[in-house]
This record gives structure tokens, sequence and C-alpha cells, in this order.
């Protein structure tokens, strides 16, 4: 599926933010798509994010599906806005393995106030095979970007 590109001025914004966001920082999560309303970010299945039986932690999965939630979101903001998480539910389906994990936040309705995402996150093995590990839904809101 073709996936339209943000522009470099969104991308850098995005990026900007992803980049002062110490939790994805200390997961070692990095964004891999930056389009019009739609995130992907990636997270490396190591031993520092897994739970007891070797799979990704539940809250290392759930992280990452929130913030490509809001950077789609972000991505259909104004310069002036940022974006925060109101409230998301998320699914865990099956045990977090992989390679890696892939994290996909597609804007379902973006509003003027409240903007709706649907979050997928994936178990990617090393030859590419993908299997769904986690969906859920997320509500953001748009809020004026403070100075500081």
């Amino acid at each position: 599926m073709q996936q339209e590109q943000a522009s470099p001025a969104v991308q850098k914004r995005v990026r900007d933010s992803f980049d002062r966001q110490g939790l994805m920082s200390h997961l070692g999560a990095r964004l891999a798509h930056i389009g019009l309303g739609r995130v992907h970010i990636v997270l490396p299945a190591r031993p520092e994010v897994t739970q007891q039986h070797g799979y990704v932690h539940a809250g290392a999965t759930s992280a990452i599906a929130d913030s490509a939630g809001g950077y789609a979101a972000l991505t259909l903001f104004d310069e002036g806005s940022e974006v925060l998480t109101v409230e998301y539910k998320i699914n865990l389906l099956a045990p977090a393995a992989g390679d890696h994990l892939e994290a996909i936040g597609t804007v379902l309705k973006h509003g003027r106030t409240l903007t709706v995402c649907q979050l997928e996150v994936c178990g990617v093995q090393a030859d590419g095979a993908r299997k769904l590990v986690a969906n859920g839904q997320q509500t953001l809101i748009r809020v004026s970007r403070t100075a500081g």
C-alpha cells in the first residue's frame, strides 16, 4: 500500500519531538515512517525490554503503540499545536515475539480538538514475517504549544 510521506517540515517536527521523549530513547525505539496521519515506530527485541518469559513486555508494547498514534495525530496538526493522549485501550493478541516490534498509529478521525487513532503492533521476524500481537484505539487532544 502506497503511504504518503509527510512534508519535510512535519517530519522534522515529529522527529524533534520524538527525540525529546526519554522513554522512547530508553527503550531503544526509533521512528521508521512518518506519513500524513500514519506513523511507524520500531522497537528492537532485546533483554532490557522483555518480561520473565522472554517476550517483549506489554508496557513496552503499549508505549510504542501510544507514541505511534500520538505522532500520527501530530502530523495533521498545525505548527502551533501539540498532542496529548486522553485515553487508549490495547488488546494483547499474542506474545510479543520477533526480531523487533513495529507499532503503527493511523488516524481514523481527525478533529479540531479530539482525534481518534487505530493502533497496531506487529512482531516482525528477521525474514520479514509479521504477526499482529496487539491492537487498540486511542483518543488524543490537541493542545497549544507552550513557550519554553
